[in-house]
């Protein structure tokens, strides 16, 4: 349910060596019903070998690291976001430069396909292995995610320290001062908080976290997510590995360059993607989830969580690409912006997958 902070990793994920490619052949995302065509990826971008796996490894590695014959993800006959569009009601609480709201816009509407597409692998490609998650009546998440309203509560109208349940009376203000329409059928709310706003277990135990909002607090039921700006709180934590404990200063190549040299932004990227995936297969916390207790469910983001690419696991990253001046990233996105976001789990593949993988 939540995205919880990565476990420190044993030693990082040193890179063994970095392998210049002006181009790399590439199968697009084989959770996908397209997913048999090769693809020709060209970034100029160089590829950062994860010393798991040797160079010529590559092809006979294991196919999706994370993969797991004792996760029992199951359908619980609860709805899943199959209505088209989903509606993205966005709640942005305290003060944000137009700059990182941008950032933000540009990575949501990057989950839908578009006309002309990113290059592969892209982000509307790693939202596709969401849209295979069903409900009961073989319907699938939508495909197309739209940002339907946006509202700014400049004046942090609850104060700067929020707990989960005032986090819905942040949705309760949004909704009656935007004013948002009740859209039960295909509106969810997302809330993003500034990096000065202090969250309950944020840092601690969270970067971000779903439910659905009670009728008592907003006036109807309707999923939603949190997730917070970490850059001045835990950057270590939600930002990670753009940024790195005290304790591993030193130790391994250092952080990794955000792809657009925002590190809270670019952490929150990611967090935003997960909870996203796991609010569109389970949005009730009655649909897609492992384990037995609903309260605290295993969803599809928590399985996958800290893996980036192939050969990911074991407190490795995976292989993900380098751009000429040093900037990380794994998946590309509309104007021509570049994201590194974790995988998910794959119901086709039962392991955790994404489009750059490179077997």
């Amino acid at each position: 349910m939540s995205s919880s902070p990565p476990p420190p990793p044993p030693h990082f994920f040193f890179v063994a060596a970095l392998l210049f490619v002006s181009h790399f052949t590439i199968t697009a995302d084989a959770s996908s019903s397209s997913s048999s065509s090769s693809q020709t990826l060209n970034t100029h971008a160089e590829y950062m070998i994860n010393p798991k796996l040797p160079p010529r490894a590559l092809s006979s590695s294991k196919k999706f690291e994370g993969s797991s014959n004792l996760v029992h993800l199951r359908y619980h006959m609860g709805p899943v976001l199959s209505s088209s569009p989903i509606n993205i009601y966005l709640v942005w609480y305290g003060l944000w430069s137009r700059s990182n709201k941008l950032l933000i816009k540009d990575f949501i509407l990057s989950l839908s396909p578009s006309t002309p597409a990113a290059p592969s692998p892209s982000v509307s490609e790693w939202w596709r292995t969401v849209s295979l998650y069903t409900d009961q009546t073989g319907a699938n998440v939508s495909r197309t995610v739209l940002i339907a309203g946006e509202y700014c509560d400049l004046k942090y109208s609850h104060g700067t320290q929020l707990t989960r349940l005032s986090i819905q009376q942040v949705i309760a203000t949004a909704v009656k001062s935007a004013p948002f329409p009740v859209d039960h059928q295909n509106g969810v709310y997302l809330v993003l908080t500034a990096q000065d706003v202090v969250v309950q277990d944020f840092c601690r135990a969270v970067c971000g976290f779903h439910y659905f909002t009670f009728p008592s607090m907003v006036g109807s039921t309707i999923p939603y997510a949190w997730v917070g700006n970490s850059a001045k709180q835990c950057p270590e934590v939600c930002a990670y590995p753009f940024a790195l404990p005290g304790y591993m200063a030193g130790g391994g190549p250092g952080a990794l360059r955000p792809p657009n040299k925002n590190v809270g932004v670019d952490g929150m990227i990611s967090v935003i993607g997960h909870e996203l995936a796991e609010l569109s297969s389970n949005p009730l916390v009655n649909a897609w989830y492992a384990g037995e207790d609903p309260t605290a469910p295993t969803e599809i983001g928590d399985l996958c969580e800290g893996l980036y690419g192939t050969g990911g696991g074991g407190g490795y990253i995976g292989q993900v690409m380098r751009d000429r001046v040093g900037r990380t990233f794994n998946l590309n996105g509309r104007n021509g912006r570049r994201f590194l976001v974790q995988w998910i789990w794959s119901p086709a593949l039962q392991a955790c997958a994404g489009p750059n993988a490179l077997d």
